[in-house]
C-alpha cells in the first residue's frame, strides 16, 4: 500500500473514530473542505507539510501516525 493510500485510509478512520464529518474536520484543521476530501480520496497525492500538520493536530495525532 502506498503512503497516499495509507494517508487516505488513516485520515478517514481517525475522523470517523472521532465522530467528525469531513466538513467539521476541515474546519477544525483550518483547511479547505475540498482539500480534505481530496486527501481522503487519495486524489491529493502531495499535501503540503503545513496541511498535514494541521490535519494531524485536529485529529490529535502526530504527522507520522497520519502517514504511516
Amino acid at each position: 500500500m502506498s503512503n497516499n493510500q495509507n494517508l487516505a485510509k488513516n485520515i478517514t478512520q481517525l475522523r470517523k473514530a472521532k465522530g467528525l464529518s469531513q466538513e467539521k474536520l476541515a474546519r477544525l484543521a483550518d483547511v479547505a473542505n475540498n482539500t480534505l476530501i481530496k486527501m481522503e480520496s487519495g486524489e491529493n497525492q502531495n499535501p503540503t507539510l503545513d496541511t498535514l500538520k494541521k490535519v494531524a493536530k485536529a485529529l490529535n495525532v502526530s504527522v507520522d501516525e497520519l502517514i504511516n
